[in-house]
């Protein structure tokens, strides 16, 4: 009997610990949040986050999952090819008249919160 306990206790514990579902991030907190490569940095601060960092904009808060997660879902192509035609009341390229398209997918996914997709 005890057995067949100790079965289901095992297959339990190797599912390890859940992801915690993501919480939204105010404005204040989005706006501190900046791309580790100092080049990325300064693209991003000149174009991405006047939009990215205001929640009037409609735009996702950079970092924000709960945001930007079904936006993911759509697969980077297409969140590419948003910023590279604009989309809504987001510009072309984002008004980053220096970035690449390589620039374009990394700054995504560092607001996106998928820094580490690759």
């Amino acid at each position: 009997m005890r057995r067949l306990l100790f079965i289901p206790v095992l297959a339990l514990a190797a599912c390890g610990p859940a992801e915690a579902p993501p919480r939204p991030l105010t404005a204040e907190q989005s706006a501190a949040l900046s791309p580790r490569d100092p080049r990325l940095a300064q693209l991003y601060a000149g174009s991405c986050k006047a939009c990215h960092t205001v929640k009037d904009s409609l735009a996702p808060l950079t970092g924000d999952r709960t945001l930007w997660d079904p936006r993911w879902a759509q697969g980077e192509a297409a969140l590419l090819s948003a910023a590279i035609q604009g989309k809504g009341g987001m510009p072309a390229g984002g008004q980053c008249f220096e970035c690449t398209p390589d620039d374009l997918k990394t700054l995504i996914r560092f607001m996106a919160g998928r820094e580490d997709a690759q």
